[in-house]
């Protein structure tokens, strides 16, 4: 099979993306990312994945920022983004919305995110990369999903695992 290339696979994935709208509405939510590096990454996943919304909160950096830039590839001027200071606020009105909040974190009520049935509306959940989520945001949380590790780290780096998330809840169906 001859690999496609320039105005080919352009129209391949024009035609694809067409074909295959994704079903369910996606926000994700930044609780106090701290790194610049992850939050520029991130914005490139909500582009990628489709997102609704990028809603970054606490004392995760903001675009315009040399870093975010870089990385992200100015996704930010792209993707629907905004700055709440509280997370709890903006997943309140998330809920008045439809929205189901669900954490990528480790709990004990976690379940396994490729196991997990996506409501309609989701709302994705990462937490700082030492801290992870608060315990007062998974307590506004309606559920919790974790990805095993078969090695002897716990969890992957936070824009890896909320792509490996998003991205099982834009393929599920």
């Amino acid at each position: 099979m001859k690999p496609l290339i320039g105005t080919k696979l352009k129209r391949f994935l024009r035609d694809y993306k067409r074909e295959h709208q994704p079903q369910r509405e996606l926000v994700l939510l930044l609780q106090s990312v701290e790194y610049p590096a992850n939050v520029g990454s991130i914005f490139r996943i909500a582009d990628g994945v489709g997102a609704t919304e990028l809603i970054l909160t606490g004392i995760t950096p903001t675009p315009p920022n040399k870093t975010i830039d870089k990385v992200g590839r100015f996704k930010s001027a792209k993707v629907a983004w905004r700055y709440e200071k509280d997370p709890l606020a903006a997943m309140a009105a998330l809920k008045k919305e439809g929205y189901t909040m669900v954490a990528v974190e480790l709990t004990n009520t976690a379940v396994p995110h490729h196991t997990y049935s996506y409501p309609q509306k989701t709302c994705l959940i990462v937490g700082h990369e030492d801290h992870g989520v608060t315990k007062a945001t998974l307590a506004a949380c309606d559920t919790a999903v974790f990805i095993p590790m078969y090695g002897k780290g716990r969890s992957l780096n936070v824009h890896v695992a909320l792509a490996l998330v998003a991205y099982q809840l834009r393929l599920s169906k």
